[in-house]
């Protein structure tokens, strides 16, 4: 078995990352979210990878861009106002068709917002923050084990689909100390002769950019991503349940927010309620075609979340009107209490 250690959530990021291979890191400072650069400033160095402070958000994700062009595994990390300021580049990445990998340590906002706790930052993730028709692939951890494996799940996605992936987690879980399994990981060998690493006159140029100056050359490359992007969502959907089947009322929750959700479910079972959970793993690709079975099947529905109610809107269109959906939101750094899931849950048996 491989070791366990006592982490804060944004450290096991960091070590999730190395593990998975990174080379490369490109970041900058913001609260809640420090940790992760400052962990890779130590070990990435001592590992012999490289390691840059940018001068700006701007400037770290041009860094990222750069560095995937050139078939290098890389990552970025922030927080959601950094985020906000990285998305042309993200566009670009997305659209030229380059593995990286985003973590977005969510803060309250909008604006400047907070330090506290959100997840208010679901509809930039899962509906392309930037300019265009692009997706990210988007991981949504709950544990601070999880951080440590989907950040390196994140990295094999994005080499698989030559797209961009973000790690979405929060305040919550980036500064809570949990055990950690430092699990070794084998990175894939993966075919990068698209890259752009020098041709020495052997082939011709590799030329990787997001540019489509002609209206059919860029048709041409919408459709390219239009296709690739059907492919993750029929592959790709990743989701966790519990006691769904029996269920009358089904809570969909993600990240810190099912975690609260899973408490209240077991003490509503308890009183005698039918409840089940289901966790959205991925937010992009949406499990719309789980929650359209279960809501064929009569299914009930309460989404919780620390935002005004973003993936609730992806809940409502999955359900296509044919079962109620009820939203329990938390707003402003604010946490749902066990308590007031459990009694939300018990008002709608």
């Amino acid at each position: 078995m491989a070791e366990k250690v006592l982490m804060k959530g944004n450290e096991a990021i960091a070590e999730g990352a190395i593990a998975a291979g990174c080379q490369c890191f490109f970041g900058y400072p913001i609260t809640p979210q420090n940790e992760v650069p400052e962990h890779m400033s130590k070990r990435m160095i001592e590992l012999g990878r490289v390691f840059l402070q940018a001068e700006s958000e701007v400037a770290a994700i041009n860094m990222v861009y750069g560095a995937a062009g050139a078939g290098a595994r890389v990552m970025t990390s922030s927080s959601s106002p950094g985020i906000s300021l990285k998305q042309e580049g993200i566009s670009y990445i997305a659209t030229a068709e380059l593995p990286a990998v985003i973590v977005n340590v969510q803060r309250g906002g909008p604006g400047l917002g907070g330090l506290c706790p959100s997840q208010s930052d679901y509809f930039q993730a899962t509906k392309g923050g930037g300019h265009g028709d692009y997706h990210l692939i988007v991981l949504a951890p709950s544990s601070v084990q999880e951080l440590y494996d989907m950040v390196g799940d994140a990295f094999d996605l994005a080499d698989k689909y030559r797209n961009p992936a973000m790690l979405l987690t929060d305040a919550v879980i980036g500064q809570m100390m949990e055990p950690v399994e430092l699990k070794e990981r084998k990175v894939p060998n993966v075919d990068k002769s698209w890259a752009t690493t020098g041709h020495q006159g052997k082939r011709k140029h590799n030329i990787v950019n997001s540019l489509g100056l002609a209206w059919d050359e860029l048709a041409e490359m919408n459709k390219r991503l239009y296709d690739k992007y059907e492919t993750i969502k029929a592959n790709e959907v990743r989701i966790e349940e519990q006691n769904v089947n029996d269920a009358d009322l089904v809570v969909i929750a993600y990240g810190s927010s099912s975690r609260v959700a899973k408490s209240a479910i077991a003490l509503a079972r308890a009183n005698g309620v039918k409840v089940g959970l289901l966790r959205p793993i991925t937010l992009w690709p949406f499990p719309s075609k789980r929650v359209a079975e279960l809501a064929a099947r009569g299914k009930k529905f309460l989404v919780v979340e620390m935002s005004f109610g973003q993936m609730y809107e992806d809940v409502r269109l999955a359900v296509d009107g044919k079962a109620p959906v009820d939203l329990l939101y938390k707003l402003n750094g604010t946490v749902p209490s066990v308590e007031e899931v459990q009694q939300r849950i018990e008002s709608l048996k």
